[in-house]
């Protein structure tokens, strides 16, 4: 399904801009555009140097959870404890935490995800990702339609098995140690389940579990972080590798700097599984807020994504990063602060 071995992983927020695209690609990877955060009209404008370029590239998407669930599974005693746990935090940035979250049928809550596929439909792109869910059977036929070739991101067998019954042309296969958020969509296996990606399983023993389960190219990610890593999972049976972590140090990287220089601080000592920033599970250096209130976060995303993201900004703007959501998968000692196309080329020369 590509014609490289290793694609450079969407990374929302400003984290993958369209210079660290361009840059990629040129190097010799596929690349694939963040949409996630963005309007219908910000993607449009983020991608079309993408356009212009030529060369194959993709677009991730955000699968927001239903507005029916989102309202049968309101929180809004943990979420208001959890703002007043905050509250002397926010006050030492001088950060103002909003009172009333937006509701569920906001466009910023469900992502502004229909009208992003209404665009990527009007004018398509080759590939178009899906994250934090499967996108509905019919939407991946009409991006079939459209001659748009569609992936999902899983983390386990039950879930590659879902996503395989939606029609898609091919899955990430994301492993625990990823940076950033968790693709996991389907409750967390029992213990002793052997369809549970977390409990000891490498990277490459979660590859071949898949493969043995579902007959689609896999794309594995998740600590891949030097190229002993990617041969391990290609030779699990992926066809391709991600890579995350590894670029958002470069040059062309819209990571900020704080965070950059984190990745590069002895200080930093570990990453862990947090969803004290957003509400949903992701790998982050841990710092101060990680410590703090990773046990009190409730399970609600995007609710503490729009809480905390005040606090965060007021933090950066304080050059203070022990309030900043550090995205970091385990491998993140090997971040090097070089172009991009130099870290994709030592990749691509080792595989």
């Amino acid at each position: 399904m590509f014609s490289t071995p290793l694609i450079a992983a969407p990374m929302a927020g400003g984290t993958t801009t369209p210079e660290l695209t361009l840059a990629v690609q040129g190097a010799g990877a596929f690349a694939i555009a963040a949409g996630g955060y963005k309007t219908a009209e910000q993607l449009r404008a983020h991608i079309a140097p993408l356009r212009a370029s030529g060369l194959d590239f993709g677009v991730n998407l955000f699968v927001p959870r239903p507005a029916a669930e989102l309202r049968a599974r309101e929180q809004d005693a943990l979420l208001d404890a959890y703002r007043t746990a905050l509250l002397a935090t926010a006050a030492r940035y001088g950060a103002e935490l909003p009172q009333e979250l937006p509701s569920a049928e906001d466009p910023r809550v469900q992502d502004f995800s229909a009208e992003k596929i209404a665009l990527l439909l009007a004018d398509p792109v080759p590939v178009v990702s899906f994250t934090f869910g499967l996108a509905p059977a019919s939407v991946v036929d009409q991006l079939h339609k459209a001659g748009t070739r569609v992936l999902a991101s899983v983390t386990s067998v039950p879930e590659a098995l879902a996503a395989a019954e939606t029609g898609v042309d091919a899955l990430v296969v994301q492993h625990t140690n990823a940076g950033g958020h968790t693709a996991a969509f389907l409750p967390v296996p029992a213990a002793g389940d052997s369809s549970d990606p977390a409990k000891n399983r490498t990277l490459p023993q979660l590859i071949a579990a898949v493969s043995a389960a579902v007959e689609l190219p896999l794309v594995a990610a998740g600590g891949v972080s030097d190229a002993a890593n990617a041969k391990a999972a290609l030779a699990a049976g992926a066809q391709a590798v991600a890579i995350g972590t590894a670029l958002i140090r470069t040059h062309e990287s819209g990571a900020r700097s704080l965070h950059k220089d984190a990745l590069a601080d002895p200080a930093y000592t570990r990453t862990t599984l947090t969803r004290a920033f957003t509400g949903k599970l992701a790998r982050a250096l841990e710092n101060d807020f990680v410590r703090t209130f990773t046990q009190a976060a409730p399970e609600a995303y995007p609710e503490v994504h729009f809480l905390t993201a005040p606090l965060r900004a007021a933090a950066a703007a304080a050059a203070d990063p022990q309030s900043l959501n550090l995205w970091a998968g385990t491998g993140w000692k090997s971040a090097q602060a070089a172009p991009a196309a130099d870290v994709v080329q030592a990749f691509l020369r080792e595989l």
